[in-house]
């Protein structure tokens, strides 16, 4: 099918796409609970995923206020520095956040990032509320962006997020 288009690609490259569209989900749960007694994070994830948590709310400040604004234009030349070095500073959390995890959620996790899912899909019909009855007062050209892919990384990171804050701690070894 690749071939027909006149692109060129390695086999191994076709497996990696197949794999990708059809093959399992990125983070694989462990069947048995007692396994996330054994599978400790290291001491450094539960603040990090507490600090990421704390640093997403923040960071979620920068869309609502553009929203929000009929003129970004008058803010500061700093706002928008501090939008995206955030927004940096998120992305390299949430992926310190899933390495700390190594890819494999617990049952316990995967449970709870279910609950959360289940109640996180009610914010689309609350910003499609949002879009009817104060739609004319949101500049969505300004928020719309930064909702979306905040929105995205947080369903995205929830698994390995929950799986660090619920798991144990690594022991040091003294």
């Amino acid at each position: 099918m690749i071939a027909a288009q006149g692109l060129q690609c390695q086999p191994d490259f076709l497996k990696l796409l197949c794999t990708m569209w059809t093959g399992p989900t990125q983070q694989q749960a462990t069947a048995d609970a007692s396994a996330v007694g054994r599978q400790a994070v290291p001491r450094w994830g539960r603040p990090l995923a507490v600090a990421t948590a704390a640093t997403f709310c923040v960071s979620t400040a920068f869309p609502v206020v553009a929203g929000l604004s009929k003129n970004t234009g008058a803010f500061p030349k700093w706002w928008g520095i501090a939008d995206v070095v955030l927004a940096f500073v998120l992305v390299v959390m949430v992926v310190a956040v899933m390495a700390a995890t190594r890819g494999k959620t617990s049952q316990q996790a995967d449970n709870a990032t279910y609950r959360a899912y289940r109640v996180l899909i009610h914010g689309i019909f609350v910003m499609m509320l949002v879009f009817f009855l104060a739609g004319e007062r949101v500049v969505w050209s300004n928020c719309l962006t930064g909702f979306s892919w905040r929105a995205w990384l947080l369903l995205y990171a929830l698994p390995s997020w929950f799986t660090v804050v619920k798991a144990p701690p690594a022991r040091q070894q003294t």
